[in-house]
């Protein structure tokens, strides 16, 4: 991820954020007085729930990944195209310049 003034990426803030609020909220229902099967459910539950959203965000990241890999590759393309252009006109005009 791309660092910033601060030293961290907006995305490794959101994650740290994100996660820090699931270990404090899973703290919290093995702290909460209730009995062991509804903890055993509530963990149960809110385990899926972290999957799920884990899940989600991996796969929106690795799409920004793959399209700025794209864009990457594409703008490498472009500019590699352009400099040999500009280096067979430079080459040429050598040539001529030579030969008169």
């Amino acid at each position: 991820m791309r660092h910033e003034e601060g030293g961290f990426s907006a995305g490794s803030v959101l994650l740290s954020f994100l996660l820090g609020g699931m270990v404090g909220a899973g703290l919290a229902l093995l702290l909460a007085p209730q009995s062991g099967v509804e903890t055993r459910k509530r963990i149960r539950e809110f385990t899926d729930d972290v999957r799920e959203k884990v899940t989600e965000y991996v796969g929106q990241t690795k799409e920004k990944v793959v399209s700025t890999v794209e864009k990457g590759k594409h703008l490498v393309e472009e500019k590699k195209s352009a400099l040999t252009a500009a280096f067979e006109a430079g080459k040429e005009a050598y040539e001529k310049e030579v030969h008169k």
